[in-house]
């Protein structure tokens, strides 16, 4: 699946529940090329998504700590069945 696929699906399941590794609740809200997790103020960027989903799979966010902002987030959210499958 090409990476325009998955963001299409992540905006489809803006304010759904999703978990971190950790096991903490987490909805999110799409605001154009941005993702707005509930769990913090901060944006991450279409492109930071985009980084992870070239690495995939991945066996836990400390393999994007490096490249990515938020990368416990966007763990979450690509591994999550609804996402990536």
């Amino acid at each position: 699946m090409k990476f325009d696929e998955i963001w299409n699906i992540i905006k489809e399941f803006e304010g759904e529940e999703f978990r971190t590794q950790s096991g903490l609740k987490l909805t999110y809200s799409v605001l154009g090329d941005y993702l707005k997790p509930s769990r913090t103020n901060y944006k991450i960027s279409k492109n930071d998504f985009k980084k992870a989903f070239d690495l995939m799979p991945l066996s836990g966010p400390k393999e994007i700590n490096d490249i990515c902002r938020g990368p416990a987030y966007i763990y979450a959210i690509l591994t999550d069945k609804r996402i990536c499958n």
